[in-house]
């Protein structure tokens, strides 16, 4: 799909958003809607998508269709989640482990008008020097592939190190074999278990 190119300082926003909360969060920037396949273009290259995690919960296929609709579109992928359950960990998780595997950051906000502090700033970084947004964004998907490869039952930094360094990147972590895990440093049997069954054991909802 096209990219639309909005005018100064407006955030470009996709009409499916219209009476959603979080446009009323939104200041120190314009918006207009627009024909985009994200809920809000930020930047020329940056799109973002908005999941709230109640709405996740009852329509858990929703945020597959989207990413599926995006592509390739986008340089830099946001998925802004809002989180607005009690039981929210399994659930990030997930949708943590899904975009890492569709090159895409993940935003946690705990509120519609964090959310909207994070849609303004992102605007407000259009015309900052991409070195620094970059460095900013790789240092952000380290942290997301560590603490996502922690919570994996008896794997430490140090094994993430190895995982990061031999594999390179959380799609081959996950689609590796048992064997090849088996052969690298530090991985032995129960590990190598406990991170086949992180990745291919559907993760289900608490109510």
């Amino acid at each position: 799909p096209p990219v639309v190119h909005g005018t100064g300082n407006n955030i470009i926003v996709n009409p499916l958003q219209r009476g959603n909360p979080l446009l009323e969060t939104i200041r120190n920037v314009g918006q207009e809607f627009g024909d985009i396949v994200v809920d809000y273009q930020v930047g020329r290259t940056t799109g973002v998508l908005f999941l709230s995690l109640k709405y996740h919960r009852l329509h858990p296929e929703y945020i597959h269709t989207r990413i599926e609709k995006l592509g390739h579109a986008y340089s830099l992928r946001i998925l802004l989640i809002v989180c607005d359950v009690s039981e929210h960990r399994d659930s990030i998780r997930e949708l943590t482990k899904i975009c890492l595997m569709n090159n895409m950051t993940v935003i946690v906000a705990f509120s519609f008008d964090e959310a909207g502090h994070y849609l303004s700033t992102f605007k407000q970084f259009e015309h900052k020097p991409p070195d620094m947004i970059k460095e900013r964004v790789e240092k952000g998907f380290y942290s997301l592939f560590q603490s996502s490869l922690t919570s994996i039952n008896k794997i430490n930094k140090t094994d993430v190190q190895t995982l990061r360094t031999s594999l390179g990147s959380f799609a081959n972590v996950a689609k590796a074999s048992s064997d090849q895990l088996s052969n690298l440093p530090g991985l032995g049997n129960a590990k190598v278990k406990h991170i086949k069954n992180a990745f291919e054991k559907p993760i289900r909802n608490r109510a």
